[in-house]
């Protein structure tokens, strides 16, 4: 059973890493997310960068919070798989 829970915890660790990657990927081509996909994308995505944005400093036109987030996830992966 302990190993079961740590294939899911790795299996969601890596699909919200895509995720997170698709959304960064995408507004370089859709920044308004039109569509369907993108839009879910968005959505799916915008709760966990939100807080983030808020406490990084303004930075311009760059938005770190992706960056973040993806160094977070990793991190988590990787202690996921250490265990």
């Amino acid at each position: 059973m302990a190993q079961f829970v740590q294939v899911f915890v790795q299996f969601f660790l890596v699909a919200l890493w895509l995720l997170i990657l698709g959304r960064v990927l995408l507004s370089w081509v859709n920044p308004r997310f039109d569509g369907t996909i993108p839009r879910w994308i968005f959505e799916t995505t915008e709760p966990l960068l939100a807080p983030i944005r808020r406490l990084l400093p303004q930075s311009g036109m760059i938005d770190f919070s992706p960056l973040i987030l993806l160094i977070g996830v990793g991190l988590l992966m990787r202690l996921v798989l250490l265990a």
